[in-house]
């Protein structure tokens, strides 16, 4: 019984300490966490990316999910765990610049929860023309003292499969 106890405080630490590390900023609103998120996967080629501040973003349980066609032109759905997404993309990051930004968004509120239709574009630098655009779909909760996101979902947009013009007009 003591062991369960035990156990019960180290997890309800852990979820404590993993909220903490997040800046008020980022998740008071689901405009800042959007906004949070974009910040910090973007940067230029070798600059270290904030990954704690990503983290603080999501859910223990969250995910991230990639939506695209492989090199065959078969849809691929890979789920990533945040900790998957990191070293996915940390030797990626190191060689090429990422900056990503968002050109529209569609958004729904319920209560506590909130649905997020944003689409992006990405660059390897500030200027340079976007090299993919695509829906970023984000499903988010609030737990009465912040916002979390939950899921990450996204698909790229492809020849087959163009933005819609109603996801390319502004908010």
């Amino acid at each position: 019984m003591k062991k369960l106890a035990s156990l019960l405080l180290l997890a309800m630490a852990a979820g404590s300490a993993f909220a903490q590390g997040a800046r008020p900023a980022d998740v008071a609103s689901v405009d800042s966490i959007v906004a949070a998120l974009y910040d910090t996967i973007s940067g230029p080629a070798g600059k270290a990316r904030d990954w704690d501040r990503l983290r603080s973003l999501f859910r223990q349980d969250g995910r991230m999910v990639v939506h695209s066609m492989n090199k065959d032109g078969a849809l691929n759905t890979r789920v990533l765990s945040i900790e998957d997404y990191i070293t996915r993309t940390t030797p990626v990051f190191a060689k090429e610049g990422f900056f990503e930004s968002e050109l529209a968004r569609k958004s729904e509120e319920f209560g506590q929860i909130a649905h997020v239709f944003t689409t992006y574009e990405a660059r390897h630098a500030p200027g340079e023309k976007p090299f993919v655009r695509g829906i970023n779909s984000i499903q988010l909760v609030n737990d009465g003292q912040r916002w979390w996101i939950s899921q990450l979902l996204w698909q790229p947009e492809s020849d087959k499969n163009p933005l819609p013009e109603r996801y390319l007009k502004a908010r």
